[in-house]
């Protein structure tokens, strides 16, 4: 009997939660995606050490002060690591910008202009490339120039609906709403404590922002991330797309029971409303105390990893 992750790859397209190789090799999945905290753990790996040495040749080779290197060897590193995976997956993969960017639209565009140039002078081209933006205000304003000039985006760290309705308005290519981030929040802030997956909040928020894009004719893709069990990923199956840790790809893997279609487009459309101010998105947000925190929690997480990875490569530089 076919198992739920072939099930759920005939309607949703895979996508690989991790850095590491072999687990992207094992589970095969179209795209991968990384970020500060998982380039933290690859970085721990024995196959991609020679990876780090490279980056940190790289960077002193560039004649900068030590803290430009620092900031040299991390971007050549997410760079190396990305082409790595693209050797693996056929489709894309999706390079973060630093976290400490997330409230700088020039900055956040000028990293993400420097990382494609970098990817480029490896021989990967930016078609194979999603540049991951915080889904901040300024986040989603870079994503939207970056759109513009041809550099597809993947606004990350989605926690409320006016995030997701300021990226769909900017012509976002992708977003990530995090699931399982979302249901964290409720374990924690809420008495109540256990979810079945069609009640799971983080499950009802993708649907609702799923519902909206179809709805209202967005192309934006909706890509379900940051799972906390099967469960919450059966629930969504048939989203556009789900990014999915190795730990959960084995356990759909090893699951033979039918996987019904959770999300599909009704066909039902209408126009979309007035555009999103910043007032509007900011206040809305700001209503949402789960957003609000997650959000800010998130950046400053990647932040820590980020520096992290930095202490680790400064140590050899």
């Amino acid at each position: 009997m076919t198992n739920q992750l072939e099930q759920l790859r005939k309607i949703t397209t895979v996508v690989a939660d991790t850095g590491d190789i072999e687990a992207i090799a094992k589970y095969k999945p179209v795209d991968a995606t990384t970020n500060p905290s998982l380039l933290l753990k690859a970085a721990s790996i024995p196959a991609y050490a020679p990876l780090l040495d490279e980056a940190i040749a790289w960077a002193k080779s560039q004649g900068n002060d030590r803290a430009q290197q620092l900031v040299d060897a991390g971007d050549k590193l997410s760079v190396l690591v990305g082409r790595k995976i693209l050797d693996v997956v056929p489709g894309r993969v999706s390079t973060e910008v630093d976290a400490r960017l997330s409230f700088d639209t020039d900055a956040t565009v000028t990293k993400a202009e420097r990382l494609i140039g970098m990817y480029a002078d490896a021989g990967i081209s930016k078609d194979r490339i999603l540049i991951k933006t915080a889904s901040t205000w300024e986040g989603i304003r870079a994503a939207e120039k970056l759109e513009k000039k041809g550099i597809k985006c993947n606004c990350t760290l989605l926690f409320s609906f006016e995030q997701a309705v300021a990226c769909a308005e900017a012509g976002v290519f992708l977003i990530s709403p995090f699931v399982g981030r979302i249901f964290d929040w409720y374990v924690a802030n809420t008495d109540k404590k256990i979810y079945a997956p069609e009640e799971d909040p983080g499950v009802q928020s993708v649907r609702k922002i799923y519902d909206y894009y179809k709805l209202h004719g967005y192309e934006t893709v909706v890509m379900g991330a940051s799972f906390r069990n099967i469960g919450q990923i059966q629930a969504l199956a048939g989203c556009d797309r789900l990014t999915i840790s190795p730990e959960l790809l084995g356990e759909l893997e090893a699951n033979t029971n039918d996987l019904p279609v959770a999300l599909k487009d009704g066909g039902k459309k209408e126009e979309p409303g007035e555009r999103l101010s910043e007032a509007k998105f900011r206040w809305g947000h700001n209503e949402n105390a789960m957003a609000t925190d997650k959000l800010a929690d998130g950046i400053r997480k990647f932040a820590v990893d980020q520096r992290k990875l930095e202490a680790l490569l400064g140590a050899k530089l």
